[in-house]
C-alpha cells in the first residue's frame, strides 16, 4: 500500500510540474457560502437604499465584538445619489433556505453616515456613480491608519481627472485630502474598486505600492475587461499635493474599442459589469478575484427586446446575465509588472456562478446582480453587497469563507501541497 501511495504522489508531482503554480491557486471550490445579513436603518444624513457601490473591511472596528467569529467592521457607501459613508458591525451571517430576509440578522451602526469627500469631487454630478473604499494601516510618513477612496461617474469619456484620496477613520472629522490622478490613465479604468495588495507580494513585484485601483465600464470604452493598477500615494507625499499625479503600475489592462482588433478578456461582452475586486489569500495560496454581472449568449446595444437606437432603456444587453466571481493568477500579474507579459494577456483561470445564493434575481436579463466587495484576510471572510435585495430597496451583504484546501496548507498539520496529501493518505490507511 505504501508503494501505491508513493506512486500516487509521484504522479501528482508530475502533473503539478506542468503548471508549477496550480497548487498555489485558490479555486471556486475553496469558497464556502456562510449566509447573509441585513443592513441597519438609515442614520445621520443618509440611508442604505440603492447602496453598496464601495466597501472595505476594517479589522479594528467593533472591538467588543459579539464573540461570534466575525469581529471587525465594514465601511460602506449608502444611497448611490449621495454616496455618504457609514461604519457598521458584522453579525454572524445566516443561510436562509427560503431566502427570507426576516431570517437574517441585522448589522448595527457604529458611525453614522457622513460625506467624507468634502469638495474634492465637485466636478461630479453622481449620475450612475462609481466608488471605491479601502482601509490600510499606517504607511511610511503617516501618523494614523487611513481610509482610501475613489469616486467617478459613468460618463467620463477620455477624462483623466483626479480620482483618489484618503481620510482618517473618524467619519465625523475625516480630514480628507486629495484628489490625485492615478498615473496618466483614463478614469474609465481607475475610478471604481479599491483593494489591498498583500505586502509579501507587493514587496517583490510592486515595492511600496500596496493599493490596487481599477474599474470596468460597459461598452469596452476603458478596456474590454477589468483593470488593476498598483499604487501607493504615500510615496508621492504626506499627503501628495491636491491635483497631482501619483505613480501607478498597470497589472491588468485590456485594450478598448478604440483599438484595432482589441485584446479582450475571454468570453467578453460589452454588457459585462465588474463592480468589485479583492486579492484573496489562504495559507500559501492566492487569487485575484472580480465580482460582478456577466453577459451570456448574444450581446447587443438597444433594450432587452433587441437592438435599437431610439428606444427606452437603452444600453448594452445580453441574452442572459449571471452573477459571477472570476479568478486571476497573481503570477500572471507579477509577469505583467516585470514586463514579461503584456497587461492585456492575463485571463481568468476559473469562474464561479453565485446566483444560487442571491435573493433578488428577478429575470434572466437582470442587470447588476452584485456590487462592492471586501475581504477579511486574517479570517478568510469575503463580503459581497447585493443591491435591492432587502425591503425598501436596501442591500444585503453575503459572506463566503475562503477555505484552505488539500492543494495548499493543511490547517491541521501545517504541511503544504503533496506533503499534506501524503500525510492524509498515511493517516487513512494507518501507514
Amino acid at each position: 500500500m505504501r508503494n501505491v501511495i508513493i506512486c500516487i504522489c509521484i504522479t501528482i508531482c508530475s502533473c503539478l510540474s506542468v503548471s508549477p503554480t496550480l497548487a498555489q491557486l485558490i479555486q471556486p471550490s475553496d469558497l464556502s457560502y456562510r449566509g447573509a445579513f441585513r443592513l441597519p436603518e438609515g442614520s445621520g444624513d443618509s440611508d442604505w437604499t440603492w447602496s453598496g457601490d464601495g466597501m472595505t473591511y476594517y479589522p479594528g472596528g467593533d472591538p467588543g465584538g459579539a464573540g461570534d467569529g466575525y469581529p471587525g467592521s465594514i465601511f460602506a457607501t449608502g444611497l448611490d445619489t449621495e454616496q455618504y459613508v457609514s461604519e457598521i458591525s458584522i453579525p454572524a451571517p445566516v443561510i436562509s433556505a427560503a431566502k427570507n430576509v426576516e431570517e437574517l440578522p441585522t448589522a448595527a451602526t457604529l458611525q453614522t453616515f457622513h460625506n467624507i469627500r468634502g469638495d474634492l469631487f465637485g466636478h461630479l454630478d453622481f449620475e450612475l456613480p462609481r466608488a471605491g473604499l479601502q482601509y490600510l494601516p499606517r504607511q511610511a510618513g503617516q501618523d494614523s491608519d487611513k481610509l482610501y477612496f475613489t469616486w467617478g461617474q459613468h460618463q467620463q469619456q477620455g477624462a483623466t481627472d483626479p480620482a483618489l484620496g484618503w481620510c482618517n477613520l473618524n467619519l465625523a472629522s475625516p480630514g480628507s485630502v486629495g484628489a490625485w490622478r492615478i498615473g496618466d490613465y483614463l478614469n474609465q479604468v481607475t475610478t471604481d474598486y479599491l483593494f489591498e495588495i498583500p505586502s509579501s507580494w507587493a514587496s517583490v513585484h510592486t515595492p511600496g505600492k500596496f493599493l490596487a485601483a481599477g474599474r470596468y465600464q460597459d461598452g469596452g470604452q476603458g478596456g474590454e475587461g477589468p483593470a488593476i493598477f498598483a499604487c501607493g500615494p504615500w510615496n508621492d507625499g504626506n499627503p501628495p499635493e491636491g491635483g497631482s499625479t501619483i505613480d501607478a503600475v498597470p497589472l491588468l489592462l485590456y485594450q478598448n474599442v478604440e483599438d484595432e482588433n482589441p485584446r479582450a478578456m475571454n468570453d467578453y461582452h460589452h454588457s459585462d459589469e465588474w463592480s468589485g475586486g479583492a486579492w484573496l489569500t489562504a495559507g500559501n495560496r492566492s487569487a485575484v478575484i472580480f465580482v460582478g454581472t456577466k453577459g451570456k449568449g448574444d450581446c447587443w446595444y438597444g433594450n432587452p427586446a433587441g437592438p435599437c437606437h431610439d428606444c427606452d432603456n437603452r444600453g448594452w444587453w445580453s441574452t442572459t446575465f449571471e452573477g459571477q466571481i472570476i479568478f486571476y493568477n497573481p503570477a500572471d500579474l507579477a509577469a505583467v509588472a516585470a514586463g514579461r507579459m503584456a497587461a492585456y494577456e492575463p485571463q481568468p483561470y476559473a469562474t464561479m456562478n453565485i446566483d444560487d445564493v442571491l435573493f433578488h434575481i428577478t429575470s434572466s436579463q437582470q442587470w447588476y446582480h452584485v456590487n462592492a466587495v471586501s475581504f477579511d484576510r486574517e479570517r478568510g471572510h469575503l463580503y459581497v453587497f447585493e443591491s435591492l435585495a432587502d425591503v425598501d430597496d436596501k442591500s444585503l451583504v453575503h459572506v463566503w469563507s475562503v477555505e484552505d484546501g488539500v492543494s495548499g496548507r493543511n490547517s491541521a498539520t501545517g504541511e503544504t501541497g503533496v506533503g499534506g496529501l501524503f500525510r492524509k493518505l498515511q493517516e487513512k490507511w494507518g501507514l
